[in-house]
Protein backbone atom coordinates (compact mmCIF):
# COMPACT_ATOMS: atom_id res chain seq x y z
CA UNK A 1 0.00 0.00 0.00
CA UNK A 2 1.38 3.53 -0.96
CA UNK A 3 1.44 6.20 1.52
CA UNK A 4 -0.17 9.32 0.70
CA UNK A 5 3.24 12.13 0.00
CA UNK A 6 1.49 14.34 2.86
CA UNK A 7 1.26 11.59 5.90
CA UNK A 8 4.62 10.24 4.77
CA UNK A 9 6.26 13.95 4.47
CA UNK A 10 4.32 14.35 8.38
CA UNK A 11 5.71 11.09 9.51
CA UNK A 12 9.17 11.71 8.20
CA UNK A 13 8.97 15.26 10.20
CA UNK A 14 7.76 13.91 13.56
CA UNK A 15 10.28 11.04 13.69
CA UNK A 16 13.41 14.00 12.80
CA UNK A 17 11.97 15.74 16.03
CA UNK A 18 11.21 12.78 18.44
CA UNK A 19 14.72 11.36 18.82
CA UNK A 20 16.58 14.92 19.10
CA UNK A 21 16.00 14.85 22.78
CA UNK A 22 16.24 11.20 23.86
CA UNK A 23 18.26 9.14 20.67
CA UNK A 24 19.72 11.41 17.77
CA UNK A 25 23.10 10.20 19.44
CA UNK A 26 23.15 13.86 22.01
CA UNK A 27 26.20 13.27 24.17
CA UNK A 28 27.14 15.53 27.61
CA UNK A 29 30.38 15.52 29.48
CA UNK A 30 29.69 15.13 33.40
CA UNK A 31 32.57 16.37 35.89
CA UNK A 32 33.29 14.96 39.66
CA UNK A 33 35.84 15.77 41.96
CA UNK A 34 37.20 12.06 42.11
CA UNK A 35 38.43 12.59 45.39
CA UNK A 36 35.54 11.85 47.76
CA UNK A 37 34.77 8.34 48.58
CA UNK A 38 31.66 6.94 48.27
CA UNK A 39 30.18 9.63 46.29
CA UNK A 40 33.45 9.74 43.73
CA UNK A 41 36.89 8.05 43.74
CA UNK A 42 39.59 8.05 41.01
CA UNK A 43 40.96 4.70 40.24
CA UNK A 44 44.71 3.94 39.41
CA UNK A 45 44.06 4.32 35.84
CA UNK A 46 42.18 7.78 36.51
CA UNK A 47 38.77 6.95 35.89
CA UNK A 48 35.97 7.78 37.90
CA UNK A 49 33.79 5.28 39.81
CA UNK A 50 31.33 6.09 43.17
CA UNK A 51 27.80 6.99 43.77
CA UNK A 52 27.54 9.99 41.53
CA UNK A 53 28.77 8.43 38.62
CA UNK A 54 26.52 5.24 38.71
CA UNK A 55 23.84 7.63 39.31
CA UNK A 56 25.01 9.74 36.43
CA UNK A 57 25.24 6.60 34.11
CA UNK A 58 21.82 5.17 34.86
CA UNK A 59 20.15 8.66 34.22
CA UNK A 60 22.03 8.78 30.70
CA UNK A 61 20.73 5.23 30.28
CA UNK A 62 17.17 6.92 30.68
CA UNK A 63 17.46 9.81 28.98
CA UNK A 64 19.84 7.63 25.91
CA UNK A 65 22.36 10.15 25.46
CA UNK A 66 26.23 9.55 25.54
CA UNK A 67 27.88 10.78 29.07
CA UNK A 68 31.52 10.98 29.36
CA UNK A 69 33.27 11.34 33.13
CA UNK A 70 35.99 14.02 33.91
CA UNK A 71 37.28 14.30 37.09
CA UNK A 72 38.07 18.00 38.22
CA UNK A 73 39.23 20.18 41.14
CA UNK A 74 36.59 21.19 43.43
CA UNK A 75 37.36 24.32 44.13
CA UNK A 76 37.36 25.34 40.17
CA UNK A 77 34.43 22.94 39.58
CA UNK A 78 31.65 25.70 38.90
CA UNK A 79 33.74 28.24 37.33
CA UNK A 80 35.02 25.22 34.62
CA UNK A 81 31.18 24.25 34.10
CA UNK A 82 30.63 28.13 33.57
CA UNK A 83 33.08 28.43 30.89
CA UNK A 84 31.92 25.23 28.99
CA UNK A 85 34.63 22.71 29.98
CA UNK A 86 31.77 20.25 30.87
CA UNK A 87 27.95 20.26 30.99
CA UNK A 88 27.33 18.83 34.09
CA UNK A 89 28.62 18.60 37.96
CA UNK A 90 27.72 15.43 39.58
CA UNK A 91 29.90 15.61 42.76
CA UNK A 92 28.19 15.14 46.16
CA UNK A 93 27.13 19.18 45.80
CA UNK A 94 24.55 20.86 48.01
CA UNK A 95 21.99 22.57 46.01
CA UNK A 96 22.50 25.79 47.99
CA UNK A 97 21.26 29.24 47.54
CA UNK A 98 24.41 30.72 47.16
CA UNK A 99 25.22 28.85 44.64
CA UNK A 100 21.85 28.84 42.63
CA UNK A 101 23.04 32.33 42.05
CA UNK A 102 24.93 31.10 39.12
CA UNK A 103 24.36 27.98 38.62
CA UNK A 104 21.13 25.75 38.06
CA UNK A 105 20.29 22.28 39.89
CA UNK A 106 18.14 19.77 39.55
CA UNK A 107 15.81 18.13 41.90
CA UNK A 108 17.86 16.76 44.76
CA UNK A 109 19.25 12.99 43.64
CA UNK A 110 20.85 12.54 47.43
CA UNK A 111 20.81 13.64 50.58
CA UNK A 112 22.91 13.53 53.43
CA UNK A 113 24.57 15.31 56.17
CA UNK A 114 27.56 16.22 57.46
CA UNK A 115 30.33 15.88 60.99
CA UNK A 116 33.33 16.77 62.77
CA UNK A 117 36.09 14.48 63.15
CA UNK A 118 39.22 14.90 65.44
CA UNK A 119 41.78 13.47 66.48
CA UNK A 120 42.11 11.16 69.27
CA UNK A 121 45.14 12.24 71.34
CA UNK A 122 43.46 15.09 72.08
CA UNK A 123 41.22 13.46 74.55
CA UNK A 124 38.04 15.44 73.67
CA UNK A 125 34.42 14.15 74.52
CA UNK A 126 33.03 13.71 71.85
CA UNK A 127 29.53 13.89 72.80
CA UNK A 128 26.35 12.63 71.38
CA UNK A 129 27.65 11.26 67.57
CA UNK A 130 24.56 9.74 66.64
CA UNK A 131 22.11 12.82 67.27
CA UNK A 132 21.36 15.06 64.75
CA UNK A 133 21.20 18.87 64.39
CA UNK A 134 18.87 21.12 61.72
CA UNK A 135 20.72 24.09 61.72
CA UNK A 136 17.56 25.54 59.37
CA UNK A 137 15.73 25.76 62.65
CA UNK A 138 17.66 26.03 65.49
CA UNK A 139 16.32 25.65 69.53
CA UNK A 140 17.41 26.00 72.61
CA UNK A 141 19.23 22.43 72.64
CA UNK A 142 20.72 23.28 69.57
CA UNK A 143 21.82 26.65 70.44
CA UNK A 144 23.35 24.67 73.45
CA UNK A 145 24.75 21.95 71.69
CA UNK A 146 26.49 24.61 69.12
CA UNK A 147 28.01 26.13 72.16
CA UNK A 148 29.36 23.02 73.90
CA UNK A 149 31.12 22.56 70.62
CA UNK A 150 32.05 25.85 70.32
CA UNK A 151 33.88 25.23 74.01
CA UNK A 152 35.81 21.85 72.76
CA UNK A 153 37.04 23.21 69.78
CA UNK A 154 38.56 26.83 70.70
CA UNK A 155 41.89 26.70 69.64
CA UNK A 156 42.10 23.96 67.54
CA UNK A 157 43.05 23.96 63.81
CA UNK A 158 39.95 22.76 61.88
CA UNK A 159 40.19 21.50 58.35
CA UNK A 160 37.50 22.08 55.43
CA UNK A 161 37.22 21.54 51.83
CA UNK A 162 37.69 25.31 49.74
CA UNK A 163 35.02 26.78 48.29
CA UNK A 164 32.39 24.31 50.10
CA UNK A 165 29.21 24.58 52.34
CA UNK A 166 31.11 22.89 55.18
CA UNK A 167 33.91 25.97 54.77
CA UNK A 168 30.95 28.26 54.79
CA UNK A 169 29.39 26.69 57.82
CA UNK A 170 32.60 26.49 60.01
CA UNK A 171 33.49 30.17 59.25
CA UNK A 172 29.94 31.26 60.32
CA UNK A 173 28.96 29.38 63.50
CA UNK A 174 33.05 28.61 64.87
CA UNK A 175 35.19 30.95 62.95
CA UNK A 176 35.29 33.04 66.23
CA UNK A 177 37.02 30.46 67.78
CA UNK A 178 38.80 27.93 65.86
CA UNK A 179 41.93 28.32 63.09
CA UNK A 180 40.23 27.48 59.67
CA UNK A 181 42.62 25.58 57.19
CA UNK A 182 40.87 25.63 53.90
CA UNK A 183 42.28 22.53 51.68
CA UNK A 184 42.26 22.32 47.88
CA UNK A 185 41.51 18.49 47.98
CA UNK A 186 39.88 16.20 50.54
CA UNK A 187 43.15 14.21 50.17
CA UNK A 188 45.42 16.88 51.36
CA UNK A 189 43.41 17.44 54.28
CA UNK A 190 43.16 14.06 55.18
CA UNK A 191 46.97 14.11 55.43
CA UNK A 192 47.60 16.91 57.07
CA UNK A 193 45.42 15.16 59.40
CA UNK A 194 47.28 12.01 60.35
CA UNK A 195 50.44 14.15 60.02
CA UNK A 196 48.83 16.31 63.57
CA UNK A 197 49.26 19.17 61.22
CA UNK A 198 45.38 19.93 61.95
CA UNK A 199 43.35 18.73 64.95
CA UNK A 200 39.72 17.96 63.24
CA UNK A 201 38.08 18.14 60.09
CA UNK A 202 34.32 19.22 59.05
CA UNK A 203 33.24 17.62 55.71
CA UNK A 204 30.59 15.03 54.20
CA UNK A 205 29.50 12.05 57.29
CA UNK A 206 29.81 9.08 54.71
CA UNK A 207 32.90 10.01 53.75
CA UNK A 208 34.41 10.30 57.02
CA UNK A 209 32.68 6.78 57.67
CA UNK A 210 34.76 5.51 55.25
CA UNK A 211 37.98 7.20 56.47
CA UNK A 212 38.16 6.27 59.76
CA UNK A 213 37.95 2.59 58.68
CA UNK A 214 41.05 2.82 57.06
CA UNK A 215 44.39 2.53 58.70
CA UNK A 216 44.75 6.39 58.33
CA UNK A 217 41.37 7.21 60.06
CA UNK A 218 42.17 5.00 62.55
CA UNK A 219 43.57 7.76 64.95
CA UNK A 220 40.45 9.79 64.77
CA UNK A 221 37.23 9.72 65.69
CA UNK A 222 33.68 11.51 65.16
CA UNK A 223 32.72 14.48 67.25
CA UNK A 224 29.39 15.86 67.98
CA UNK A 225 26.00 15.44 66.08
CA UNK A 226 25.27 14.98 62.70
CA UNK A 227 24.75 18.44 61.02
CA UNK A 228 22.73 19.34 58.27
CA UNK A 229 20.25 22.05 56.73
CA UNK A 230 21.00 25.41 57.02
CA UNK A 231 23.41 26.46 54.51
CA UNK A 232 23.74 22.69 53.50
CA UNK A 233 20.50 23.19 51.35
CA UNK A 234 17.80 20.53 50.83
CA UNK A 235 20.05 18.17 49.76
CA UNK A 236 22.58 16.99 46.61
CA UNK A 237 21.69 17.84 42.89
CA UNK A 238 23.54 18.14 39.48
CA UNK A 239 24.48 21.56 38.71
CA UNK A 240 24.57 22.74 35.18
CA UNK A 241 24.27 26.48 33.35
CA UNK A 242 21.07 28.20 33.57
CA UNK A 243 20.54 28.25 30.02
CA UNK A 244 20.73 24.15 29.74
CA UNK A 245 16.92 24.63 30.52
CA UNK A 246 15.93 21.32 28.19
CA UNK A 247 18.68 19.53 30.05
CA UNK A 248 18.00 20.16 33.52
CA UNK A 249 14.47 19.18 32.74
CA UNK A 250 15.46 15.80 31.28
CA UNK A 251 17.40 15.43 34.19
CA UNK A 252 14.39 16.00 36.29
CA UNK A 253 12.47 13.71 35.25
CA UNK A 254 15.09 10.21 35.15
CA UNK A 255 15.69 11.80 38.90
CA UNK A 256 11.84 11.30 39.68
CA UNK A 257 11.71 8.23 37.73
CA UNK A 258 15.05 6.47 39.26
CA UNK A 259 13.75 7.58 42.50
CA UNK A 260 10.26 6.33 41.94
CA UNK A 261 11.30 2.85 41.10
CA UNK A 262 13.68 2.32 43.53
CA UNK A 263 16.80 2.26 41.91
CA UNK A 264 18.56 5.44 42.99
CA UNK A 265 17.81 3.96 46.70
CA UNK A 266 19.60 0.55 45.61
CA UNK A 267 22.00 2.50 44.43
CA UNK A 268 22.69 4.40 47.73
CA UNK A 269 22.32 0.73 49.35
CA UNK A 270 25.13 -0.31 47.16
CA UNK A 271 27.95 2.59 47.94
CA UNK A 272 27.13 4.28 51.17
CA UNK A 273 25.25 0.76 53.22
CA UNK A 274 21.95 3.19 53.99
CA UNK A 275 19.47 4.62 51.83
CA UNK A 276 20.04 8.28 51.07
CA UNK A 277 17.97 8.65 47.95
CA UNK A 278 15.67 12.03 48.31
CA UNK A 279 12.28 12.75 49.07
CA UNK A 280 10.29 13.90 46.45
CA UNK A 281 8.42 17.31 46.93
CA UNK A 282 10.36 18.40 49.59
Amino acid sequence: MRIPLAIAVSVASLMAILPARAESGRSITIASEGASPPWDSTDANGNLFGYDIDVGRELCRRLKIKCTFVPQDWDGIIPALLVGKFDVIMSGMAITEKRKQSIAFSIPYAGGFNQFIVRKDLGLDVGGTKERLDLSAIGDKGKATIERLKSSLEGKAIGVLRSSNSEAVLKQIFGDVVTVRSYDSLDNMKLDLVAGRIDGSLADYFTWRDFLETPDGSNAVFFGPELQGGLWGPGVGAGMRKDDVDLLKDFNSAIEAATNDGTIKALSLKWFKADISPTLGQ
